[in-house]
C-alpha cells in the first residue's frame, strides 16, 4: 500500500476495461468539434482534447478511427472546438451518436472561419488541421489555433468523470 491508502498492485496485462476504469479517474471537459462540410454542418463529441503548445498556439484532440464526421472535418482543413457548458449535456449526447441530423434545432452561428460555433458554449477555438498521427484505435490530431474566445461572464464547464457527466461541485 502507498501512503495514501492506494494499492500498489501492478497488473501484468492491461485490459481495455481496466484501462477505461483507471482513466475514468481523470476528469475531462467535453467538447464538440465542428466544421462546415459540402452538404452542411458536421460535428462530433470529443472529450480527448487539450492545449498542446503556447508558441505556436496548438491544441491536440483524439478522434476515433470509426468517426464518420472526422473525414469531412479533415478534408475541410479547419474546425471549431466548442467547449461545452454545464447545461449542454444534451448536446454532448446528441453529437456523440452517429448519423442523423445532429444540427437540427441546435442554435449556432458561423465562426470567423465558417465552422459552426454552438450557442452558449463556454469557449470556442477555431483551428486549422496541422497534422494527424496514428494513435492506435484513435487518430491524434494537432490543430493550429487561429482564433478563440470565451464569454465575458464565465460559464461552468460540462465535465465527464468515472463514466458519467458531472459538475465541479459533484466531484468527491
Amino acid at each position: 500500500m502507498l501512503g495514501d491508502g492506494v494499492s500498489a498492485a501492478v497488473q501484468d496485462h492491461v485490459t481495455p476495461d481496466m484501462f477505461r476504469s483507471v482513466m475514468g479517474q481523470f476528469c475531462t471537459g467535453v467538447t464538440v468539434v465542428t466544421t462546415m462540410g459540402p452538404t452542411g454542418p458536421v460535428g462530433f463529441t470529443c472529450q480527448a482534447f487539450s492545449s498542446l503548445s503556447l508558441d505556436p498556439p496548438r491544441i491536440i484532440l483524439c478522434v476515433s478511427r470509426t468517426s464518420a464526421s472526422w473525414p469531412t472535418i479533415r478534408d475541410s482543413g479547419s474546425f471549431c472546438v466548442n467547449v461545452l457548458a454545464q447545461q449542454q449535456q444534451a448536446l454532448s449526447e446528441r453529437f456523440a451518436r452517429s448519423g442523423g441530423d445532429k444540427f437540427r434545432d441546435v442554435a449556432w452561428i458561423p465562426s470567423p472561419d465558417g465552422a459552426p460555433r454552438l450557442a452558449d458554449a463556454t469557449a470556442w477555438i477555431d483551428c486549422g488541421v496541422h497534422a494527424e498521427h496514428d494513435g492506435g484505435d484513435h487518430l491524434v490530431v494537432i490543430g493550429d489555433v487561429l482564433r478563440l474566445e470565451a464569454p465575458a461572464e464565465p460559464r461552468e464547464p460540462l465535465l465527464y468523470h468515472r463514466g458519467r457527466y458531472t459538475r465541479i461541485a459533484d466531484i468527491p
